[in-house]
């Protein structure tokens, strides 16, 4: 019987036992490990925390600039290809008018059976009455002759006007792919920063509650107070507008004003959101004067002038790529719509790197 006995399983003990709980931790780590990788970020400081989503919303502001550069060319596309299509469907009408009577024309000469002139000339019976005829034939042959030279003319401006259409369409659509690729790339940078604010506690958001690095929703109030300026940003002078060069100028400081408080959204151009650009190209459209789209355009839009010589009424702008701009106010004072995080507020011009300045009005 001791013969059937099934073997007992031996124990693990000693140095075995020891190299198979090693074995066994050691995969465990590695699997965690692979697991873990490319998902899981550093522990980051609130400070470290703040500088990384600086450089998200920079980043943005760039993608932000090409797209709204990207939009105004497209919409400017898609109305120019609107006219065309306008221009080409109503010398479609013309051309089918012009066919209609010749066709008319034509029909009438078949039924009038071509016989022979000097054939028409003998068996009239008034020669007089058919010279005169034969004449009036002869000017509406010319006639004719200019009708069918009108009828070619307005064939070709119609095949020219498709053919610009069609190029148009092509750019149209090969500019809003351009959009596309920026939107994601703002929409993107964005979302990072978002993720990397959920991270910090109200305290931590607190602390940097006044910069425009990013701001809490303490910063989004309705007048120009101190919740409305970024550190360093005295309270707003009632008078600046006055010390403006011209009315013009005047009336987008005293517009600027009134939007302290409006959020920031990427894109917008008023009149109760704004993008930095937006901002001032809604600023001086309330006074009457048209500003392109974009920071770069902007920049070259009106006289540059030094930062000593500032007025209020300038746009100031930042960064060497041009990517941001705000409307000076005075005694170093700019307005401007900072980041998604940070409302319409009054700050220090030298708050940025400065890139120029320009006078528009």
């Amino acid at each position: 019987m001791a013969a059937h006995r099934k073997p007992r399983q031996r124990s693990l003990s000693g140095h075995t036992a020891r190299t198979a709980a090693i074995l066994a931790l050691a995969g465990a780590a590695s699997a965690t490990a692979l697991q873990g990788s490319g998902h899981a970020d550093p522990r980051l400081s609130p400070a470290a925390v703040k500088a990384k989503v600086d450089a998200l919303y920079r980043e943005a502001e760039v993608a932000t600039e090409k797209y709204n550069g990207a939009k105004e060319k497209a919409d400017k596309t898609e109305n120019s290809l609107g006219e065309l299509r306008d221009e080409a469907a109503r010398k479609q009408e013309e051309l089918n008018s012009a066919r209609a009577a010749l066709g008319s024309y034509a029909a009438a000469q078949y039924r009038a059976g071509g016989i022979d002139p000097s054939v028409q000339l003998a068996l009239s019976s008034d020669p007089e009455q058919f010279l005169d005829r034969a004449s009036l034939a002869d000017r509406a042959g010319s006639r004719q002759s200019a009708a069918i030279g009108g009828v070619r003319r307005k064939l070709q401006e119609v095949d020219q006007l498709r053919a610009e259409a069609d190029d148009r369409l092509s750019t149209l659509r090969s500019r809003q792919a351009e959009l596309r690729k920026h939107k994601k790339t703002v929409t993107t940078k964005l979302g990072e920063a978002k993720r990397l604010l959920a991270r910090l506690t109200e305290k931590q958001r607190a602390q940097f509650a006044g910069d425009d690095g990013f701001a809490g929703d303490e910063g989004r109030a309705t007048r120009p107070d101190a919740r409305t300026a970024a550190p360093g940003a005295r309270a707003p002078e009632p008078g600046s507008a006055a010390k403006a060069p011209n009315a013009r100028a005047a009336a987008a400081v005293s517009y600027a004003y009134r939007a302290i408080g409006s959020p920031y959204v990427w894109g917008a151009t008023g009149p109760s959101a704004f993008d930095c650009s937006g901002l001032t190209q809604a600023a001086y459209r309330s006074a009457g004067v048209s500003l392109p789209r974009t920071t770069y355009a902007q920049i070259a839009a009106g006289e540059r002038v030094p930062r000593s010589a500032l007025r209020p009424g300038d746009l100031v702008f930042f960064y060497s790529g041009i990517s941001h701009v705000g409307i000076y106010v005075g005694n170093g004072q700019m307005i401007h719509a900072p980041n998604p995080s940070a409302p319409v507020r009054l700050a220090p011009i030298d708050q940025m790197p400065f890139a120029g300045a320009t006078r528009v009005a």
